[in-house]
């Protein structure tokens, strides 16, 4: 995960990111690092066999990384804490 590396913030202007999971919902920078083993094992099992993923599994499968631009609202569906925006706050 390249992205978990690079940092919560952009390289040009730190724009803070998050990850969207395969089922919509979204998760934090801390909420990966926090349950990375989770998100690292149903991230080797959908690239082995993508239709044997399980549901459980679907809810840490990270596919994107976003820039929360202005959704003051936006808010990790694992703890439940407000995902900094760039422009709303």
């Amino acid at each position: 995960m390249n992205e978990l590396r690079a940092g919560q913030y952009t390289s040009v202007g730190s724009y803070p990111k998050f990850f969207i999971c395969s089922d919509g919902e979204v998760l934090s920078f801390e909420a990966v690092r926090e349950n990375i083993m989770q998100v690292a094992r149903a991230v080797r099992d959908y690239a082995r066999a993508p239709r044997s993923v399980g549901a459980d599994q679907l809810q840490w499968l990270a596919m994107h990384v976003e820039v929360n631009w202005e959704d003051p609202m936006l808010v990790c569906s694992h703890s439940g804490e407000r995902i900094e925006s760039a422009y709303a706050d």
